[in-house]
């Protein structure tokens, strides 16, 4: 019972992060809509669904590096910092438009996640394996807020 209820903090954790940014986020889809992008960034409405599913993954994954035995505080510390810098990110670009910010948080963003891979790495491949869908997309992410804010200087 103990390992379910901390699953379901885990869970808590990651979600509570993303409704941080969400409240950054609440004209994001009108915001975004005015923007200049590239041709291959996705529509608003991908972005929802993509981050419900990342954040069921990220807190999966931390719940099971809690459960392994050994020293995990540097781990869970990275997964943290990275919850907290993927909060910032919202705010920064949707919330008061500041692409240069925004851009050069979301390399942050990109390094702790790594760190974090790495470190959960060492406790559970599996927990992971779990964030690579998240590195990825924030990969893809850091790849589209550069582009994006380049292309509008007077709105970012």
């Amino acid at each position: 019972m103990k390992r379910w209820i901390a699953l379901i903090g885990w869970l808590l954790a990651a979600y509570a992060a993303g409704a941080v940014g969400a409240v950054a986020s609440v004209d994001a889809a009108s915001f975004y809509a005015q923007l200049s992008k590239p041709s291959w960034a996705p529509p608003a409405e991908v972005f929802g669904p993509v981050w419900s599913v990342l954040y069921a993954l990220m807190g999966i994954s931390a719940w099971l590096v809690s459960g392994e035995p050994g020293p995990k505080r540097t781990a869970l510390g990275l997964f943290a910092a990275q919850l907290a810098a993927n909060s910032l990110w919202s705010w920064l670009f949707f919330g008061w438009h500041r692409g240069a910010l925004a851009a050069a948080e979301v390399l942050i963003l990109l390094a702790l996640i790594v760190a974090t891979v790495i470190a959960f790495s060492r406790r559970s491949r599996t927990a992971a394996l779990l964030l690579v869908p998240y590195l990825a997309w924030v990969g893809f992410a850091s790849a589209l807020t550069w582009a994006v804010w380049l292309r509008n200087p007077g709105l970012l």
